[in-house]
Parts: C-alpha cells; sequence; structure tokens
C-alpha cells in the first residue's frame, strides 16, 4: 500500500508543477534572444539569462542540434533558429485576433466602466464583431455586425488612416449608399484627411459627441505581426464621464488594450528586430 502524498512530502499539487530545471535555464536563452530581437554574443547572451558562459554553451550546443539556435560564421553571435522560427510562424498563423483579443476587450471594459468594441475589416467596411456593454446606461445604435461609417465615426477613421488608400477611397464611395445619410454623414474630403493624420499622429482614433450627441469614444488599432491592422478597439462613454484629452485616461486605456492584443499578435517582437 502506497504512501499518502503528504508522508511522501510532495504534494500532487507539487508533483504536478515540478519541472526540469535544465530545461527551464536552457530556455531563459531562447527567451533573452527573442526579447533582445538581434544575434548575441555567447558572453552577452548568457548575461542576460543570469548564467555563467561556460554553463550557456553546452545549452547553445543542444538547440543548434535542434534548429532552435543557429551561430552566425563571421561574428560567432548566436540568433534564433529555422526551427524556432517555424515554430513561432505555426503559432501565428494558428491565432485568431477576435478570440485573442476578447479577453482583453473585456478587462477594459470592466476596468474602466465603458462600453468596448472589437471590430474587423469586413466586406462592407468596418464591422462589430463583439461589444462589451458599459456599466451604465449609454445610448447608440451600435451592436454585434452594426457596419460603421468610414467618415463618420472613431472606428471608421481608424480603419482609414491604417488601411491601403485605394481600397479606403473606393469605400468611401460606397458609403453613403450602404449606410444611408442619417449615418454615413458627409465629410468634407480636406478636413477627414485631415482627421486621418491627426489619428497617425496620436496612434488612436477620436469623436467627441458626434455622430451620437452625448457620446465619446477613442478607437485604437490592433496591429498582427507583419504590421497590417486586423482590429479596432474602441472605448465609449457618456460625454459627462469620459476623458476626451488625446493623452487622457481613456485615450491612453485604450491604446494600451490595443497594444497587449498586438503584442499578443507577435507584432512588438517583430518590430524589436
Amino acid at each position: 500500500m502506497g504512501l499518502p502524498d503528504n508522508e511522501l512530502g510532495e504534494s500532487g499539487a507539487e508533483k504536478e508543477r515540478r519541472g526540469i530545471q535544465s530545461v527551464e535555464a536552457g530556455g531563459q536563452l531562447l527567451l533573452a534572444l527573442g526579447a533582445h530581437g538581434r544575434p548575441m554574443p555567447l558572453r552577452e547572451l548568457a548575461k542576460a539569462a543570469d548564467m555563467a558562459p561556460g554553463k550557456a554553451h553546452p545549452y547553445l550546443v543542444s538547440f543548434s542540434k535542434l534548429g532552435l539556435v543557429t551561430q552566425e560564421a563571421p561574428t560567432g553571435h548566436y540568433w534564433l533558429g529555422p526551427t524556432a522560427m517555424q515554430l513561432g510562424l505555426v503559432t501565428l498563423r494558428m491565432l485568431n485576433p477576435v478570440r485573442e483579443a476578447v479577453p482583453f476587450a473585456e478587462d477594459l471594459a470592466r476596468e474602466t466602466g465603458h462600453s468596448v468594441a472589437l471590430s474587423v475589416w469586413g466586406n462592407q467596411g468596418p464591422t462589430i464583431v463583439f461589444l462589451f456593454d458599459a456599466i451604465y446606461p449609454l445610448h447608440t445604435n451600435i451592436r454585434t455586425g452594426t457596419v460603421m461609417s468610414l467618415a463618420s465615426t472613431a472606428t471608421g477613421r481608424l480603419f482609414a488612416a491604417y488601411l491601403p488608400a485605394r481600397l479606403i477611397e473606393e469605400s468611401l464611395l460606397e458609403d453613403a449608399r450602404r449606410l444611408g445619410p442619417d449615418i454615413a454623414q458627409p465629410n468634407d474630403t480636406d478636413d477627414l484627411q485631415a482627421q486621418l493624420q491627426e489619428v497617425r499622429r496620436y496612434g488612436v482614433s477620436r469623436a467627441v459627441n458626434n455622430p451620437t450627441p452625448g457620446v465619446c469614444s477613442f478607437a485604437a488599432p490592433v496591429f498582427d505581426y507583419l504590421g497590417n491592422i486586423v482590429l479596432g478597439v474602441t472605448l465609449m462613454g457618456r460625454s459627462r464621464s469620459f476623458d476626451t484629452a488625446w493623452d487622457g485616461t481613456q485615450s491612453l486605456a485604450a491604446q494600451a488594450c490595443a497594444a497587449a492584443i498586438s503584442r499578443r499578435l507577435g507584432h512588438q517582437s517583430l518590430r524589436a528586430g
């Protein structure tokens, strides 16, 4: 009859958490390479992994055999190998931007108390695919499936600022036809271009009491590992309780949420290189 876990000196939970320390130690070298985003000499790499160079070298030899790291011939610096690259690409291809974004958007709604919408570029334009309600009544006509005006909403201008100009020009021509004059309010071309430049300058799109009086919003872009916009995160609230400053609380919260999702999709790691 076997002894209970507590008499063996190790609980079931502890057994489950127990790993192979050498694997975890070696993994720090791979994490250091990924974090620095460039080839590194042995001594610098070992220091970043909090490891002596003599201890790091055997790990790197084994990782090289597996293709997880490679050593540049001219300099002897170490970098991520083809196997590591392939594993990363497989992971990125499997990521579903909306699925990955939902927990971040839910946290944003809970932390701010305001409404949060996730949008994608659909067949008819910027389309709401997920919506978290505010903790207070917020009167808007936005629902899941709503197609947003390109020119007249923060969400629409966000996509207009970051998508190819030719695509946007064609979509703007159809804005009024698709959405009707009440939603797709006409904008002067020069005014719209100025607004889009503003979006690119601040990294976020803003709407103040327009198109819905009493409702303000910030929309922030989510980029994938190639630097393409794949999602919009829109934070919406009542004017009297919503900070509309470009560098205010609500703007920074929306941008932080979008940046976190972008990192999850691999955007930051490639930019670091």
